[in-house]
Parts: C-alpha cells; sequence; structure tokens
C-alpha cells in the first residue's frame, strides 16, 4: 500500500481536519458518492450502508474514515446537508 495522504477539509472556518491515506480516502469517497446516487440517507444511515459496503475489505475505523471524508466532501461542496429533521445528505448537483 502506497503511503500517500491528502490533507483533508473540515466545512467548519478555523477547524483543520486530518492528513489520511490517499488511497482509503478514495475508497471511501467512491462509496460515499455512490450511496448518494441513490438516496438520500440521513447520518446514521449513510453510515451504516458505507459501512455494509466496506466493512469486509477496508482496513481501519470506517466510521471515523467515512465521518472524516463526509466532512472533507461537505467542505469542497461535492455533498451537502438538507435543512430537514432530521438532516439528510445529497449530492450537490454540479453545474456541468
Amino acid at each position: 500500500m502506497n503511503d500517500e495522504k491528502i490533507q483533508t477539509l473540515h466545512p467548519e472556518a478555523g477547524k483543520t481536519n486530518k492528513r489520511i491515506s490517499l488511497e482509503k480516502y478514495n475508497v471511501i469517497k467512491e462509496t460515499i458518492l455512490s450511496i448518494l446516487k441513490d438516496c438520500e440517507p440521513t447520518h446514521t444511515e449513510l453510515m451504516e450502508q458505507l459501512y455494509q459496503n466496506v466493512k469486509d475489505t477496508f482496513e481501519g475505523g470506517v466510521q471515523w474514515y467515512g465521518e472524516t471524508v463526509k466532512l472533507d466532501l461537505e467542505a469542497r461542496k461535492v455533498i451537502e446537508r438538507t435543512k430537514s429533521k432530521p438532516e439528510k445528505y445529497k449530492l450537490i448537483i454540479s453545474k456541468d
């Protein structure tokens, strides 16, 4: 496994996020995006689906990596939280 890292971002100004393995980041990112293509889950549902999808192949804390990558995707304006209660997550449709 290569040890290339990515500096993840945090959606709240002033908060810094983690430097994590780029390989693990990409696995979690692709899985989150594929989940959000089909539905708008709550945080709990998103983390549960993420865990179910990668638990057999992912080495490390799925929830921890999931949270870190989710925050990064929010900061990069790839996904967003809805204003509903409970909050749900959805893809931001790019204006391509």
